[in-house]
């Protein structure tokens, strides 16, 4: 009975054995041709990039700009919220260092107090002067009427004594005069000093005001609805503990999420076909099912370096006509731009293209011929072909075991180009100048 089982499983596993022989040996001998149809319709010609998102508006959040006003020229923050937080507007964001300002106010309601002591003492002052300068002048009075009375009672009295007495009167009154004279100016004197220490008084009661109105903006609130996204500066993004100068003090940017743009860069052989206003298909890495549109809005007339590149390339902006909650600043972009589309024109794949004597264009058909082809544009995938094959031809994008010695069938309207191009090769060769020579025989166009 073990002799029997025994026989059964080495007899299955020699059927299989057999049957894994058949169908590898016959695999090996076999090859599969991958073949492609003509295509015929619209096509397009585009240009890919990768590119970043980034909001075609933002408004800057500011700390105190009028801090530097005080003498306050950097500022601590102290803390805030997480970079890509959505806020409303009004919501907190972000709380400055406040201490250095609080110094700033003590003093200045020092020099408050100061100055308003001061306003006191001279209003006091003044009283005190004036009331002295009105009596001397109350007494100054008397005295003329004093001398006018004597002059009254000496009208029999000898002329001398008659002219001493007008002399007296007449420098009582001058007197008189002097001393009112003297009020007027002192008068004036006194209200200058006044008002110039009520201005002094004004002037830091409104710098007082000012200082506590822009102590409030030391807790810095979103002037709009955004995602708050932090500025950045040397040696990275602001954070707590970083400081801002008063001079320039943008704590973060509030993007506006509702129109975003992709900023993406062209290398300088394909820059020269990039136009304003051209249509652009656009992926997003992080959603690849997400498909949105745009269109070119601005080309750089100079390019840059990109960093790790020694190829020159062109900033160009695209303005994402979509909007979608879904969209962030800096997200990756595939940017599709098409800089052009034909109608009514017969394409296949750059595969399907093979070249002969760096001069003829060929394809491998169906029917067994390799048909020379008149090549147009191409994009990344396609070439057009102007002549040389149909709609419903099919190609092959692989070499066919037929293809090593079949002429290639050349099309007469480019026989007499061909004939140009030669006669200066037969001249050089008469003049016993030849051609350096030129690698022959079959290869695949490669990809633009």
């Amino acid at each position: 009975m073990k002799n029997r089982k025994l026989y059964i499983s080495f007899g299955i596993a020699l059927i299989v054995l057999i049957f894994l022989w058949r169908f590898l040996s016959s695999s090996v001998g076999e090859t599969f041709d991958i073949m492609a149809d003509v295509k015929h319709g619209s096509f397009k010609v585009e240009i890919t990039s990768s590119g970043e998102l980034e909001a075609l508006n933002s408004v800057e959040v500011l700390g105190p700009v009028e801090a530097r006003r005080f003498r306050v020229n950097n500022i601590t923050i102290e803390s805030m919220v997480d970079e890509g937080t959505v806020v409303r507007q009004g919501d907190f964001i972000a709380e400055l260092d406040k201490s250095e300002l609080f110094g700033r106010i003590e003093d200045k309601r020092l020099d408050l107090e100061q100055s308003k002591a001061q306003y006191e003492q001279i209003q006091l002052d003044t009283s005190l002067v004036l009331r002295q300068e009105r009596d001397n002048i109350t007494n100054l009075e008397y005295g003329v009427q004093e001398r006018q009375l004597v002059l009254e009672q000496s009208q029999y009295e000898p002329p001398a004594i008659i002219k001493q007495n007008e002399y007296n009167l007449e420098k009582a009154e001058r007197d008189l005069e002097q001393a009112k004279d003297r009020y007027r100016v002192k008068r004036l004197q006194e209200r200058a000093r006044m008002v110039e220490v009520a201005a002094r008084v004004r002037e830091n009661e409104n710098e007082l005001v000012q200082m506590r109105e822009v102590l409030e903006k030391f807790t810095v609130t979103a002037p709009q609805n955004g995602m708050v996204i932090y500025q950045a500066m040397r040696g990275g993004k602001v954070k707590a503990g970083s400081q801002v100068s008063a001079w320039n003090p943008v704590v973060a940017t509030l993007p506006d999420l509702s129109r975003m743009r992709s900023v993406t860069y062209i290398n300088e052989v394909d820059i020269r076909k990039i136009k304003a206003g051209q249509e652009v298909e656009i992926g997003l890495d992080a959603f690849p099912d997400k498909k949105l549109t745009g269109k070119v809005t601005r080309v750089a007339n100079i390019g840059q370096q990109r960093p790790n590149s020694d190829a020159k390339v062109f900033e160009v902006v695209i303005e994402v006509n979509e909007s979608d909650n879904t969209l962030r600043p800096a997200m990756t972009t595939s940017n599709n731009i098409v800089v052009d589309r034909l109608e009514d024109v017969s394409y296949v794949p750059l595969e399907a293209i093979n070249v002969q004597n760096d001069s003829i264009n060929y394809v491998f058909l169906k029917n067994g011929t390799k048909q020379e082809v008149l090549l147009g544009t191409s994009n990344m995938n396609d070439i057009v072909i102007e002549a040389g094959i149909k709609t419903g031809d099919r190609v092959y994008l692989s070499t066919p075991s037929w293809a090593k010695d079949s002429p290639v069938k050349l099309l007469p309207e480019l026989e007499g180009k061909r004939r140009q191009i030669a006669e200066p090769d037969v001249l050089e060769e008469e003049s016993g100048n030849e051609r350096p020579n030129r690698p022959r025989g079959e290869r695949r166009r490669e990809r633009p």
